[in-house]
Formats: structure tokens, sequence, C-alpha cells
């Protein structure tokens, strides 16, 4: 899927009848040369035809203005149905064909993402835009947690999560020295202070394993804990220690709602993203597994030639993802670190747009089935309504699950 799958040759002579030909419409499009061993030019349009006419037109010699008109002999194009579709036909089409430099083309910049570096003796968690895989293309070396907006933003929610944790946040080389000051948390009391060896190994361990739980449930775990906690106060009518934990509960909730829902343990990042399509009565779906993207889908309501129902057929596209991939399709493991960290930046720069386009459902224990199959009812009322505005005949859209 997301190949440049219509095309036109390209004839000075025959202008307007190409410029006839081609759609008025968001498109990916690949300009290609009449000389041999001379590069293609890769465009993304929110209008083809217009854009085309711009590129081919007969040259003005004062202009500075690009001119591909004695360039182009073939032009290849997809027409797209909303920008993370025309982002990711771009991405993909552009690392394919400019291997060496398709980031710069994309504008591409690596996702923000929180890590505890578990290698380390005393680790503490950080922001970080790098991510290191295994042979299998799994996060190693650490727990990641992600992606943010920014790496601002990541450092901000770090900054009020560890107000729980009494892990580190200073780059001090740990010395195990007990003459040695520390820094200005462990004299707070808000770290175990391992660098002066004010805990033991095995007390910090447990930090951070808590510190790693609490990322790994979406603070959960610490959110559960204190809620029996406060029960237990209450049960014993010590109501001073309930209040006192009732007001590290409102802090937390604080600091669960500033939290994006995209952001997640990297490896549990399982959603599907649903977008229009250029097709009628078509929804795209964007499956995202561990925070890879999978082979889209294209999911047609009103085909009568399908027996099975629509959420019969999500099922087993959502199935067939979770069990048989993605998996890395990269040679080596820095090129799939490389790989993950580029789809969670599109993942996420699409998340993060406004306004966004699309819907996302997020797989919890389960697929929320029900609520996808509403989703994609929403999704092809707005088109319907926007072609209505637009001055394009309603079509009429059913609100009952297709066959």
């Amino acid at each position: 899927m997301l190949e440049l799958d219509a095309g036109l040759d390209f004839s000075p002579e025959q202008d307007a009848e190409f410029y006839s030909l081609l759609p008025a419409a968001p498109a990916v499009c690949l300009i290609e040369s009449r000389e041999e061993n001379a590069e293609p030019f890769l465009i993304r349009t929110a209008d083809l035809r217009r854009r085309l006419q711009r590129l081919l037109g007969p040259a003005d010699p004062p202009s500075k203005r690009l001119n591909l008109r004695e360039f182009a002999r073939t032009v290849r194009y997809r027409e797209t149905g909303s920008a993370f579709e025309q982002a990711l036909t771009y991405y993909r089409h552009a690392k394919q064909i400019f291997p060496k430099r398709y980031r710069d083309l994309v504008r591409m910049r690596p996702a923000a993402v929180l890590k505890v570096s578990l290698r380390n003796a005393y680790p503490r968690c950080y922001a970080t835009r790098h991510i290191a895989v295994d042979s299998q293309g799994v996060p190693t070396g650490g727990a990641y947690y992600g992606p943010f907006r920014s790496r601002r933003s990541a450092e901000a929610f770090a900054e009020k999560m560890l107000d729980f944790f009494k892990v580190r946040r200073c780059q001090i080389k740990i010395r195990r020295d007990p003459t040695f000051p520390g820094c200005l948390y462990s004299e707070m009391k808000m770290c175990l202070a391992p660098c002066f060896a004010g805990c033991t190994k095995e007390e910090y361990d447990v930090e951070v394993n808590r510190l790693v739980g609490f990322l790994g449930t979406n603070g959960g775990s610490l959110q559960q804990g204190y809620e029996a906690e406060r029960e237990r106060a209450s049960e014993e009518q010590d109501f001073e220690k309930a209040a006192s934990v009732h007001k590290k509960l409102e802090k937390l909730d604080d600091v669960l709602r500033g939290r994006p829902e995209l952001a997640r343990r990297i490896q549990d990042l399982d959603a599907v993203i649903l977008q229009r399509t250029a097709e009628e009565q078509t929804v795209g779906l964007y499956a995202v597994r561990a925070g890879r993207l999978a082979e889209p889908f294209e999911l047609r309501f009103g085909d009568t030639s399908q027996p099975r129902s629509a959420e019969e057929t999500v099922r087993n596209y959502l199935a067939g993802v979770m069990n048989n991939g993605p998996h890395p399709t990269a040679a080596n493991a820095r090129q799939s670190a490389a790989e993950l960290s580029e789809h969670l930046w599109l993942v996420a720069r699409w998340f993060f747009s406004n306004p966004r386009e699309g819907e996302i459902f997020f797989r919890e224990k389960d697929w929320p089935y029900r609520r996808i199959l509403r989703g994609c009812s929403r999704l092809l009322a707005r088109k319907a309504e926007a072609k209505e505005e637009s001055g394009v005949p309603k079509g009429k859209v059913k609100n009952e699950e297709p066959k």
C-alpha cells in the first residue's frame, strides 16, 4: 500500500491535455527525468494539478522559480486523503529513493522519550532522542517511555514525576564517598544519595523498580498504592495520615493529567490510527505495534463483494499485525533503532498537530473494536459534510455496521 499508483507521460507539446488529466487534490508525486542517470524529483502538494502547472509550465526567463518543463519525462503520483497519509507516503518513498538524505527532505528529528538507563549501577531518568534496540528490534539498555511533543515537554513531565521517587537527578559521578557533600536533591531529602553512600545498592534498586513500574503502568502502580494506603489509614482512624496521603494522590493526579495519552512504555505502544482516504466510503487504518507503524489497510464500507462484517475485517487486520508484525526491516540494530525512532516521530508529529485530523485508539487489554467502528463512521460523516460545504453533493453515509 501507499504506492504511487497513477502516472502520466509528459510532453510539452500536449501540456494542456496532461494538466486536464491530473486531479486537483492533495498528492505525493515523483517527477522522473528524461536523462537516465538524473535523480527524480519528489514532491508533496495540496493541489497536484496547480503545482505541476507551475513546475512544468513555460519557463519565465526573468524568474528564479524552479522549472522542470525540459526535465520531466514521466509523472507518477498518489492521491492522499489526509495529512498523515501524505506524510507517511512521502517518507517511505523518500527513504527508498534518497537513502542518504531522506531525513533532511522530510525534516525529520528523532522523537523525544524518557529513559531509565538500567545498565548504569545507579540509574537515573532523563530525556533523550536516542533509543537502542537489540537484534530483534526491541528497545534495550533501559526502560523507554514516550514519545513526547518535544524534549522540553518530556523534561517537564519528568521533573514533576520524579518528586514521587528518590532516584538521582544529577549527573555527578557516583563515588560512594561518605565525605562527599552530595547534590542539592540529596540535601533536600529528594534523593537516596548514592553519591556519598547514603543508601545501599539494594535500597536504590527498590526505588528504581518503583519508578519503572510507575512508567510501565502509566502511573497506575503508584496510584493504587496510595489509594490502598489511604484506605488503611481511614480504617485505622488515622485521619491525619489519610489526609496526607490524599494530598499526595491529588498531586499525583495533577501530574498524570499532564501526561500525553500517547506517552507510554515503548513496548506497550499499540494503537490504530484512523484516517480519511482519497477513495469514497473508505477509511485508512494505520496500526502501531510497539511504536512501529505496520503496513496500513483500507477498510471499504458498502463493498457488497466482501462477505465479512467490518468488525471482523478490523479484527483480522489487527490480529495479523500483533501476531506477525511489524518486524524490523533494517539490516542491523543501528538501522532498526533509527527506523523505530522515525516511526515514533511520524506518529508523534501527527498526534500533537493542531488541528489533528483523524482518530486514534489504543490497545489496553484488548482492542476497542466497537469504538473503532464508530470512529470510522464519524470520519465518513465528516468527509461527506466537507464535500457538501465545498459544493459537492453529499453521498449517503450509513450509520449501521456495513457488511
